[in-house]
């Protein structure tokens, strides 16, 4: 099959469902060949029989990205395979807790402090030099509007995604004079789990839906892409200013 990514490789992590697997999806059906990251393997089985039902190829990797050194044996895996790697999503992550900041238990503090942060860092580590061996290297970073509002209660998930928003934007001016492009992406409110998780009572058929949002963010992946170290915002469908107000 031919596409936007034919012939390009990409990695996407938290594949096994939400815009992670809406992203593959997209990606396979322009094209790329997906490594799809996720612990669940029934979920990433179907997702590979959904790529290939549309004539796509795509990679499983069942990876709890807390294995820090699977994340480096899967980056010398898609070396010895590929020698580059075209596309990687950092997109797994977990809520924590809401929470009063004074509450949040360490073990939950450092999960997600692990999780959303050291995990997004081991990637970088690992598949980084790949990146930098593409004719057009992209990298995408999920963050969320958490990171600039600092709502009361949400102050772990808020401080994950402004860290790894600094590690992202670090990244991009580090490798502004490379064909490495690196964006950050909040998808604003979707019809996730994790939404679902931190608004119980809200109606999920009020919310855009993880395929659409993944639709929009595609275009970042593209060999064509110039934009570095900027935040694309979703529901405006375009980049904004990634420094916080004031």
């Amino acid at each position: 099959m031919t596409g936007q990514l034919d012939g390009r490789i990409a990695l996407v992590t938290g594949a096994s469902r939400g815009i992670g697997c809406e992203l593959a999806e997209h990606f396979a059906a322009e094209g790329a060949h997906v490594y799809c990251v996720a612990r669940t393997v029934g979920a990433l089985e179907e997702l590979d029989d959904r790529i290939k039902a549309k004539g796509g190829s795509a990679t499983l990797v069942p990876l709890d990205l807390l294995d820090y050194p699977g994340i480096d044996r899967l980056g010398a895996a898609i070396h010895e395979r590929h020698g580059k790697l075209d596309i990687m999503v950092a997109n797994a992550g977990m809520l924590g807790v809401l929470s009063p900041i004074g509450h949040i238990e360490a073990k939950t503090f450092e999960k997600t402090m692990a999780t959303n942060v050291t995990s997004v860092w081991r990637l970088i580590r690992s598949l980084d030099p790949l990146l930098r061996k593409s004719d057009a290297g992209r990298a995408i970073l999920m963050s969320s509007g958490a990171a600039h509002s600092a709502k009361a209660y949400w102050g772990l998930y808020a401080a994950t995604k402004a860290a790894m928003e600094a590690l992202g934007r670090s990244w991009a001016n580090e490798t502004m004079n490379t064909a490495l492009r690196v964006n950050l992406v909040n998808p604003g409110a979707t019809a996730t789990r994790m939404r679902a998780t931190a608004m119980p009572g809200e109606d999920p058929k009020t919310l855009p839906q993880p395929r659409d949002v993944a639709a929009r963010i595609v275009p970042l992946a593209l060999p064509s892409l110039q934009e570095t170290g900027r935040l694309f915002d979703v529901r405006e469908n375009r980049f904004l200013d990634v420094h916080m107000p004031g």
